[in-house]
């Protein structure tokens, strides 16, 4: 996803962004300066990242499908489970619903990186506000900033992943034999959610959800940052 994100930053700014009214933006000094171009403005960063998100969506929607089968197996004993692990579950939504079914959910998955926007905008405010008020190093103002943008984003995102979750473990039905499906679209799953468990039920999970998110991401951006400005330009 860092990667793609990378790639389109560079392509608006070098073709949409690079018109004289964007150019107002004030770089950050080129001593604090972290891997993405800073004359890119905010906006740019948050498109990016929806681009980004869209673009890693068609990888990650069925792989974050088999996951989602696989984790409600509950049953201790493994030979009464409907899947064997990931390959099987694979198989056996090809074989009974073909690719669509694989990709049940793309749309959900789609709509949840969508805020990507408020991920890459956020963090682009926060590196741009510890360059200018604080004497932070590159890494630590990647640190914090990826941190705290990663917990914006989980804050506006977190009920469209709730959602997502929701179809991606209702069943397929058929010739599966995994039950009667109840959703076919993810706004009848969000309908559901809202008429048995009310606003509750969307931030249900939040808490773990939203602690993880600060140490993982701010280890994982400092280190992609400190990768790109090792890069040759």
């Amino acid at each position: 996803m860092l990667g793609s994100l990378a790639f389109y930053r560079r392509i608006l700014k070098d073709k949409v962004f690079s018109a004289p009214y964007f150019q107002r933006v004030k770089p950050v000094p080129a001593e604090q300066a972290v891997a993405t171009d800073r004359q890119l403005p905010t906006i740019g960063h948050g498109v990016a990242g929806i681009m980004a998100g869209w673009t890693v969506s068609f990888i990650a929607a069925p792989v974050e499908h088999i996951k989602a089968r696989l984790q409600i197996q509950y049953a201790v004993d493994k030979k009464a489970r409907l899947y064997s692990g990931p390959i099987d579950c694979c198989k056996k939504i090809l074989r009974t619903h073909g690719l669509h079914g694989l990709y049940r959910g793309l749309a959900a998955t789609m709509l949840f990186r969508s805020f990507f926007f408020f991920w890459w905008g956020s963090y682009d405010i926060f590196t741009r506000t510890f360059s200018t008020h604080t004497a932070l190093s590159a890494p630590a103002i990647n640190f914090w900033a990826g941190g705290l943008s990663a917990q914006v984003f989980w804050i506006t995102s977190y009920p469209s992943d709730v959602v997502k979750q929701r179809l991606m473990t209702d069943p397929l039905g058929g010739e599966l034999g995994d039950g009667k499906p109840r959703f076919k679209k993810w706004k009848d799953a969000a309908k559901e959610i809202w008429k048995t468990d009310g606003v509750r039920g969307y931030w249900r999970g939040f808490t773990p959800c939203f602690l993880r998110a600060f140490p993982a991401n701010a280890v994982a951006l400092m280190a992609f940052e400190s990768a790109m400005r090792a890069l040759p330009e």
